[in-house]
């Protein structure tokens, strides 16, 4: 009995290290910074190719506005799906709760970019939050940061289904955008297909590396391009 107690006393205290380990880990992960507005590193602009977006929206029977507005008659092909605030290590969410509501009159202004408004609303209160900027300041820096990017022209007018590696996605956009590297580009995929394409920016929007957002990048062999939709 006395061997079954040293034993137990022995487990619960390794069980402690373990997890006084585990939280010290987690508390490294996180920046002190945490959630503070405009106290951050960098941007990831993540562009969603749309096609993919909806033939997954068709596979799970989606059909709201903003299925609608983005996978009807207008033929998208990278649209933005945000402009994300990021540490070194990890990111900051939700930085003002309840998050300032956003005046509907930037949402209609965003259309262009980021057909989805509720897309849009969820991105200023998660993301937008944390840049530091006003509601129109985020959104403007939304802007600027897409202008910045070259789409490469085979993803501009595609027209007919086709199969790429995530490498050869990476060298497209490389090729065209002077200053970019790949090291600061990520290349994403659903199960089978070409999600997004997510690129790392400082905070005056030039190119930068991004150690963690590069390692989180597809690992398939190849990835599938739906065509464009509609038009």
């Amino acid at each position: 009995m006395l061997g079954f107690r040293r034993r137990r006393r022995s487990l619960i205290a390794a069980c402690a290290v373990v997890g006084a380990l585990f939280t010290s880990a987690v508390a490294e992960a996180q920046d002190r910074r945490q959630n503070a507005p405009g106290a951050f590193d960098f941007y990831v602009l993540a562009l969603s190719w749309s096609p993919s977006y909806c033939e997954q929206a068709s596979e799970r029977g989606l059909s709201g506005r903003s299925q609608q507005l983005q996978c009807g008659g207008r033929p998208f092909a990278f649209v933005v799906h945000g402009l994300w605030p990021q540490y070194e290590r990890g990111f900051p969410e939700y930085c003002e709760r309840p998050a300032p509501r956003l005046d509907r009159r930037i949402v209609d202004s965003m259309l262009d970019l980021m057909p989805a408004p509720g897309l849009i609303y969820n991105e200023w209160d998660k993301h937008g939050t944390c840049a530091g900027l006003s509601q129109r300041g985020y959104f403007e820096q939304i802007r600027k940061a897409r202008a910045a990017v070259r789409i490469p022209p085979d993803f501009i007018d595609a027209k007919e289904p086709r199969t790429v590696t995530a490498d050869e996605v990476e060298a497209a956009f490389i090729k065209v955008n002077p200053g970019l590297s790949n090291s600061a580009i990520a290349v994403m995929c659903d199960r089978k297909r070409l999600s997004e394409v997510r690129i790392c920016m400082s905070k005056d929007l030039q190119f930068r590396a991004c150690e963690e957002i590069d390692r989180r990048a597809c690992r398939r062999d190849q990835l599938e391009v739906p065509p464009l939709r509609g038009g």
